[in-house]
């Protein structure tokens, strides 16, 4: 009898998908003392000073003999520099590296604007108030029994209200308005092709500024203009600014109460993205969003001029009105979240060209022009009545099912 081969498996059957690794920040508000306020402060002080140091060397050499100084050549004066500067030996080296990796950063920014043909906006000198945050890219840091170790600062009180989950890489410290923050940057793996969606139901999302979205199923969620209910107390509260003296205590005091107005509207709008984003995701197995450009929709009217080269009226002061209250919806970061964690549920989110979704009628697919302050759609061949955002949102969802049922690439969205 003739020996049976053992069947081995081939390289493509051994070898197995690894997980995706994905990377998540967690955000936790940590409660130092008066000392260590000073001490944090005066890290950021530090670390400021570096960095437009490091700035005006490239400047410089540049300038003056046509060099580029790279971070390299930055990071091998740092010994150099602490025996000069020995106060900067009270702080982790790698908070300095850092600091150095962000003027590399925002210079190769800088030549990849020039390159694209965009405007360039050469990297600016940091002021106190621009400069918030320093990071330990890799040491010195550890969190224990509700308090995180700073090296070179100490331990300070943390409020963890989420589980942290995957290895923590970085670890960077924020002043927001008075108040400081940790914001922890970690790895896990992620495997989307484990995960299971309870429903496999698909939905067609608008969104809009008079309902923040209108989904296919003639769902509505409410906007809450969070902006513009606080616009009044923002206002009042630059013109208290501008009423007070450079450099003063009092122009301190009020710049630190715009700042923890703006700091509400913040949180108050992340929460509610977060939530409407969970709640969506949990619900459907199919999002389709259109692809929008916010950029360029909230950009600013070009001038107009006559014959006489004259200007005249743009629209500038009602496209500004509709720009605002655009941001103020904060759509592509509800896209954003909506994406992030529909990879985790298994769930899916697309995107669709936006041409004429809320001008076709979505019953018998006939065009109904219709101006951006009717908000009512009728059409006067098949006699469909409904909400203009609703009508739009069923055409989103037809637009993906038809590029599905052709066979059509369709614009899956990946987490920024």
């Amino acid at each position: 009898m003739s020996k049976e081969k053992k069947q081995t498996p081939s390289k493509k059957t051994r070898k197995q998908k690894s997980p995706r690794l994905r990377n998540k920040a967690f955000k936790f508000r940590i409660y130092p003392t008066e000392k260590q306020v000073g001490k944090l402060e005066w890290t950021l002080r530090r670390c400021k000073e570096l960095y437009n140091a490091a700035l005006q060397e490239r400047r410089d050499a540049y300038t003056m003999c046509g060099l580029s100084v790279s971070y390299y050549t930055q990071n091998k004066q740092l010994p150099e520099i602490k025996e000069i500067r020995e106060e900067y030996r009270a702080i982790h080296s790698q908070v300095l590296q850092d600091v150095l990796t962000r003027v590399d950063k925002a210079m190769d920014h800088f030549f990849r604007r020039v390159t694209n043909g965009e405007k360039p906006g050469y990297p600016r000198f940091k002021s106190g108030d621009r400069y918030d945050s320093f990071t330990y890219t890799q040491s010195g840091f550890e969190i224990i029994n509700g308090k995180v170790n700073l090296s070179k600062i100490g331990w300070i009180k943390i409020k963890l209200h989420r589980e942290i989950v995957g290895s923590i890489k970085t670890c960077t410290i924020e002043r927001e308005a008075g108040q400081w923050y940790v914001v922890l940057s970690t790895e896990y793996a992620c495997d989307p092709s484990m995960a299971f969606h309870p429903t496999t139901k698909e939905t067609g999302v608008d969104l809009g500024i008079h309902s923040f979205a209108a989904l296919s199923d003639g769902t509505f969620i409410e906007n809450p203009r969070l902006y513009r209910n606080e616009e009044e107390k923002i206002q009042a509260a630059h013109r208290k600014i501008a009423r007070r003296k450079r450099g003063s205590h009092r122009r301190n005091r009020a710049k630190q109460e715009l700042a923890r107005l703006y700091r509400n509207v913040r949180n108050k709008r992340r929460d509610f993205l977060h939530k409407q984003s969970r709640k969506l995701v949990n619900e459907h197995a199919v999002l389709v969003f259109e692809d929008l450009h916010v950029d360029n929709m909230t950009r600013r009217p070009q001038p107009k001029r006559d014959e006489n080269r004259t200007y005249v009226p743009n629209g500038a002061a009602a496209k500004g009105g509709l720009n605002k209250s655009i941001l103020d919806a904060g759509w592509s970061a509800f896209v954003a979240l909506c994406t992030s964690k529909a990879e985790e549920a298994g769930c899916t989110v697309v995107k669709v060209a936006p041409h004429d979704t809320s001008q076709v009628c979505s019953a018998c697919g006939c065009v109904v022009k219709k101006d951006l302050r009717v908000r009512w759609h009728s059409c006067p061949h098949c006699g469909c009545q409904l909400d203009r955002d609703h009508n739009a949102a069923i055409n989103i969802l037809a637009c993906y099912q038809k590029q599905k049922l052709n066979g059509q690439e369709v614009s899956h969205s990946s987490p920024t």
